[in-house]
């Protein structure tokens, strides 16, 4: 395995920017201090920097921002986002913090994914040549309304098109390099409603007992094979997650009871189907209940080809091990990339990912630094 080039002193630094980044709190929908890192790291690199904010409360706002530096060849995206989940309590250092204890550093997003963001602008730097944008948002980690789907809006008024995209979700499982994603299943939720009548226990013929026609619907549900998945995805499942009635008394029959219902979906499956099905089963168990269905992302695939093929050459080259490509997981923004132009991810490993004391290894860092300059690199050879 050749050495990686030798690199200059005045080039970011993966490691340091990724610590000012965790410095910069920014639990999601993230704005402010942590896009004034990120922005002031990629300015004298040429990248022309374009932020803004959209949506209101529940689901905004948010900021996003759009990098673009102009250069000859494929126009190479990158994608990411800033925002984090809660940090919880509990971290043996504060979760906002930086610390390096033992080769590791640690803090909310130094996994998922901060460190991939800083990893890219160190690489990004030492390859001065090429089209580059970075399409980085503040919500990913939420409802993602405002994020990356309005900066696909935002490119299509500004005529950008990437040839294609890699975000930098952490896809590693075991070690750095070994997975790439080259697709997501679909997400959809559905929350379902049966209405009752309140009476006496009692008296049930003067009450209308929600329970059991929940209960019949549920059971009907669950029993569904949508199907045995294919080549590239798991099958698809659905899974009851909630089950509420609310009914602290002995002696009440309950006027409603909810239930939500999580189904992830192959690429066999779409979204609206999937709850169309749902709402249908449980009408004709319980005419009068409501169903509200919502699809957070529709499955994807990018096929084995040039781009993936792109992205493992790299990691071949700089890691000396052969990457397997993988679409397991949760959903992530590339669901929305997917339909501007072919997209992979990969990232650092994502053992610690939403977990306490969230930490990168040092060198993991600095690889994928290594890696994301291979791949900008043979894009320009593309």
């Amino acid at each position: 395995m050749p050495p990686p080039p030798e690199r200059e002193a005045s080039l970011p630094d993966a490691i340091e920017l990724t610590k000012a980044l965790i410095a910069a709190e920014s639990v999601t929908p993230a704005r402010g201090g942590v896009f004034d890192v990120l922005e002031a790291a990629l300015l004298p690199l040429g990248f022309k920097v374009e932020r803004f904010v959209e949506g209101e409360a529940p689901d905004g706002p948010v900021e996003n921002l759009l990098a673009v530096r102009t250069g000859a060849g494929p126009h190479f995206a990158f994608a990411g986002h800033l925002d984090v989940v809660p940090p919880g309590s509990g971290w043996t250092s504060g979760a906002f913090d930086p610390e390096v204890r033992g080769g590791l550093l640690y803090g909310r997003g130094a996994v998922d994914m901060k460190g991939a963001i800083a990893a890219f602008v160190s690489a990004v730097a030492r390859v001065p040549e090429g089209m580059v944008s970075l399409i980085i948002t503040g919500d990913e980690e939420g409802p993602a309304t405002f994020g990356t789907p309005r900066l696909i809006e935002r490119m299509a008024e500004r005529g950008l098109k990437p040839n294609m995209c890699l975000v930098g979700e952490p896809t590693s499982a075991k070690r750095l390099g070994d997975t790439i994603k080259i697709g997501r299943r679909g997400s959809t939720v559905i929350d379902v409603a049966v209405i009752g009548q309140q009476g006496h226990v009692a008296y049930p013929h003067l009450a209308d007992n929600p329970v059991p026609r929940l209960v019949r619907a549920l059971a009907e549900i669950d029993a569904i094979v949508l199907d045995e998945g294919n080549a590239w995805f798991q099958p698809s499942n659905i899974e009851i997650i909630d089950l509420e009635v609310g009914n602290r008394a002995t002696n009440v029959i309950p006027a409603r009871a909810s239930a939500r219902i999580s189904i992830r979906f192959n690429d066999m499956q779409r979204g609206d189907d999937l709850v169309s099905r749902v709402e249908q089963i449980v009408l004709r168990h319980a005419p009068d209940s409501v169903v509200e269905g919502r699809v957070y992302g529709e499955a994807f695939l990018t096929e084995p080809g040039a781009l993936s093929s792109l992205v493992a050459g790299a990691i071949q080259s700089r890691l000396g091990i052969e990457a397997e490509f993988s679409t397991t997981g949760g959903t992530s923004d590339a669901r929305f990339l997917s339909k501007v132009c072919p997209v992979v991810e990969f990232g650092l490993i994502n053992a610690t990912m939403h977990k306490l004391d969230e930490a990168v290894a040092l060198a993991d860092l600095e690889a994928l630094a290594d890696v994301y300059e291979e791949v900008l690199r043979r894009v320009q050879k593309h």
